[in-house]
Order: C-alpha cells, then sequence, then structure tokens
C-alpha cells in the first residue's frame, strides 16, 4: 500500500502540461471507441473485459499473489491478440467510418442543372410511391445509391435497368409478386435490380425503439445504411409508416412533403444546396422582370 502511495505522489511531482496533453489523448480514444461501439453488443464484451482487468489489477496491487501474478504475466501477450478476433467486427465497421469520412470531399456527387432535374424527378417519382404504397398498407424496401458502389448486392437479386417510375415501384412490391419480397436499388434514375438481399443490422436501435413493428425489413434497411453511405427508404406492412435508414440511424413516421425534403438533402451536396440558393434569388428577379415586360405591352 505504502508503495501505491509513493508511486502516486511520485507521478503527481512529475505532472506537467505534456502529462495533461497525454491524458486527454487517452480520454479521446477511449471516448471515440465507446462512441463506435455504441448501440452494439460489443458494448456489453467491453464492459465485461474492462471489470476483469480491473478486478487483476486491483487484486495484483494489494495482495502478494506471486502464482497468479506469473500467470497473468504469461497469458497477457496471448490475450492481446485474441482483441482483434473478439472485436473483428467493430474494428471493420470503425475503419469503413474512418474511410467514408477521409473520402466524403472528394466524393461528394455534385450534379449539373441537367442532372439535378432528373435527379429530382426521380425523387418525386420515389415519394409518389411510397405515400401510395403507405396508404396501402403495402411493405417495401428502396435502397438509393449515393457514393458507395453496392455491386455485390445487386448480384443477389433480379436485374432489371429500367426508368424509375412510381408505377413500377408499385408493381414490384405488390403483394405475392415474384420480386415484391426483397430491396430494390436505385442507380442515379435508373432500378438497377429488385429482390435484392441486404445486410441484416446487428446493431441494438431497433431493440431500443418501442414500436413492435419494425421486422425484418427495417432491420435489412438499417443494415446497408450502416455498411454504406446508401439511403435506406422502409414502408412498413403492418403500420404503413415511412421511414429512412441513413448512417445506421432512422429519420421516422415520414410524411410525403418531408419524406421529399428529406431525400434532397442526402442526395444533394451542401455545395450544390448552396449554389441553388444562389440561383434562385436571380432567376425568380429574371422571372419578375420578364412578368413586369409582359403586363407593361
Amino acid at each position: 500500500m505504502q508503495e501505491l502511495i509513493n508511486d502516486i505522489l511520485f507521478i503527481l511531482q512529475r505532472f506537467n502540461w505534456s502529462s495533461v496533453l497525454d491524458i486527454a489523448l487517452v480520454t479521446a480514444f477511449f471516448a471515440v471507441l465507446l462512441y463506435m461501439l455504441r448501440d452494439t453488443g460489443a458494448v456489453t464484451l467491453l464492459r465485461g473485459v474492462l471489470l476483469v482487468v480491473v478486478l487483476i489489477t486491483l487484486l495484483t496491487t494489494f495482495i502478494e499473489l506471486p502464482a497468479f501474478s506469473w500467470l497473468i504475466n504469461v497469458i497477457s501477450p496471448a490475450l492481446i491478440f485474441t482483441i482483434p478476433v473478439i472485436f473483428a467486427p467493430e474494428i471493420r465497421h470503425a475503419l469503413e467510418q474512418v474511410g467514408r469520412i477521409s473520402n466524403i470531399n472528394l466524393l461528394t456527387r455534385r450534379v449539373s442543372p441537367k442532372e439535378r432535374e432528373a435527379l429530382e424527378k426521380t425523387l418525386q417519382e420515389i415519394t409518389k410511391a411510397a405515400v401510395r404504397l403507405s396508404e396501402r398498407r403495402h411493405g417495401a424496401l428502396i435502397i438509393i445509391r449515393r457514393n458507395n458502389l453496392l455491386t455485390q448486392y445487386y448480384k443477389t437479386g433480379v436485374i432489371l435497368d429500367a426508368e424509375v417510375t412510381a408505377e413500377l415501384l408499385l408493381q414490384i412490391f405488390y403483394p405475392n409478386t415474384p420480386l415484391h419480397d426483397g430491396a430494390v436499388i436505385i442507380d442515379g434514375n435508373r432500378v438497377v435490380a429488385a429482390a435484392c438481399v441486404m445486410p441484416l443490422s446487428a446493431s441494438g436501435v431497433l431493440n431500443s425503439l418501442p414500436e413492435r413493428s419494425m421486422g425484418l425489413r427495417h432491420r435489412a434497411g438499417l443494415g446497408i445504411s450502416e455498411v454504406s453511405d446508401a439511403i435506406a427508404l422502409v414502408v412498413s406492412e403492418e403500420t404503413g409508416s415511412i421511414s429512412i435508414a441513413y448512417q445506421g440511424r432512422f429519420i421516422r413516421r415520414l410524411d410525403g412533403e418531408r419524406l421529399l425534403n428529406t431525400l434532397r438533402a442526402l442526395i444533394f451536396s451542401e455545395d450544390q444546396q448552396q449554389t441553388d440558393k444562389k440561383r434562385r434569388p436571380r432567376a425568380e428577379k429574371k422571372a419578375k422582370e420578364k412578368s413586369e415586360g409582359g403586363t407593361q405591352a
């Protein structure tokens, strides 16, 4: 015990600004780690590991246990190698998030006015279909690709390569039709494939929601949003509610107007939106001048 007190006093005597930086970096590391592991089963596992480490440290510090201390020193290197195996899915997910953040400025979609007009039409067709599916209580899962490629998921379904229309989406998700069970993937202005199999979410986000109507369709939508930057639009078969899954989170209880505005915000880049805001006053000014000229004539 006296040795521990002497060690603490020794550390306090050498405490300086670099020690503060050192502690801040360690704190930031654990904060980011816990943030990455939120809503996953790994949180419980990590809590158990930390508890075991604390108990072992206390035992070996306050009680003289030579044999036990020798055993811990021998097996510690082996335990370090098991950590990447135990937390492999979480580590992969964290690295994917880091890679997505680093490429965000390079891969953000910039669209020309003509492309924007076509995308706007596509979003309106998707919204129209989602509202009608909601009214009829027909379940649907529509995946909208952004930057990450979804080639591996195209192959699990039926390739269509058709223009996006509300009628086509309604026909695909009509109950008991051959393509209704699965996801539709939309890339740009085309329906690339239907009846696609999506990865199921392993997070605890759905378990924390009070509704019991969140089934496999919602879990699949959340799953694809966790492994890519795609937007997953989910229509509940039980309640008819419309939700969007994006980056591992749900935006729920959307009506037609909110759905369209949310899709616009997620599809178009911030730079494009700022450009549109600058162009809008000019367009309105020109329209006003044209209207005044026609009135004077």
